[in-house]
């Protein structure tokens, strides 16, 4: 069986989230901000030479990145922050934080989380690059932070979790941002099979997912030539969707039901509207987000 490309090189699609992040860090209040400063720390230095110049930062969204990813990956940020900072709020026994990549919840979020611990999990080589990028900026690893490697793919998440101390039937929060569509589905299946067996009564789950549309190469969303032919280009494909129609069946398989469902429309509400009601930046149509709720 050959490698996978994540096997052996850190994820191109993680660099891409974190320099997002950096980027947006970057921008002046408004619909275009988010609060991820330390992404702006760990990204080269020369690319956060970069990014502090508006031109070039307009340049990598309008240019470089697909149609609409930029504000999607700014929503989901800010909105998996706040659902991140209520449930610490709200004292959740434990975090965990699937594929977690260049996430950075854990620093940012130190005060709020205490005593919370937070696990992440990750293919090893992206996971070193990010510790390896936070030993050289001198960054403190909060002493609640766990770090696990992990290849979903291969290996069993339960007996990893077990292993690293993640306790059975407390109440959650799970997040897997930017991760499932990379998965084979009876990857996900297992996946979530594991979250419900470890989840207790009202955890949280909020994912990203891919409609299955795209998959089929259907085009009725938008952006979404421009993103599935960059996400092939980076070596790293698409391997499983969910028609949205299907949702709710889904999570039923592993007793959860949905709390929210955000589409680009929605997000574009949330978050790139004008009091006026002009839409002030359109999300690529690919995506959606979800919390979940443990039943």
């Amino acid at each position: 069986m050959s490698r996978k490309r994540i096997e052996t090189a850190t994820s191109r699609t993680a660099k891409w989230t974190c320099v997002t992040r950096a980027a947006s860090s970057l921008e002046s209040d408004g619909p275009y901000r988010s609060d991820d400063g330390i992404a702006l720390l760990i990204v080269p230095a020369l690319l956060g030479f970069m990014l502090r110049i508006p031109l070039a930062r307009r340049f990598y969204a309008r240019v470089m990145a697909p149609k609409g990813i930029y504000e999607y990956t700014i929503a989901r940020t800010r909105y998996i922050d706040a659902i991140f900072r209520q449930a610490l709020a709200e004292g959740v026994d434990q975090v965990l934080i699937l594929g977690a990549g260049f996430d950075t919840r854990a620093l940012r979020f130190e005060a709020e989380a205490g005593d919370t611990r937070i696990f992440e999990l990750d293919i090893p080589v992206t996971q070193k690059a990010k510790l390896d990028r936070y030993a050289r900026r001198g960054m403190n690893i909060p002493a609640n932070t766990v770090f696990i490697p992990i290849d979903f793919d291969k290996e069993p998440l339960s007996e990893k979790l077990a292993t690293a101390g993640f306790k059975r039937k407390r109440r959650n929060l799970f997040v897997l941002e930017g991760l499932l569509m990379y998965l084979q589905p009876e990857s996900v299946d297992q996946t979530f099979r594991v979250i419900d067996d470890f989840a207790g009564k009202d955890s949280i789950i909020v994912f990203d997912y891919v409609r299955a549309s795209v998959l089929r190469q259907a085009g009725s969303c938008y952006g979404e030539k421009e993103i599935v032919k960059s996400v092939s280009k980076a070596g790293e494909q698409w391997h499983f969707g969910i028609p949205e129609r299907e949702l709710k069946g889904f999570l039923k398989k592993y007793g959860m039901r949905i709390g929210e469902h955000k589409d680009a429309q929605k997000l574009e509400r949330l978050y790139f509207t004008h009091s006026s009601g002009k839409v002030l930046g359109r999300i690529n149509g690919t995506h959606c987000l979800v919390k979940a709720v443990k039943q």
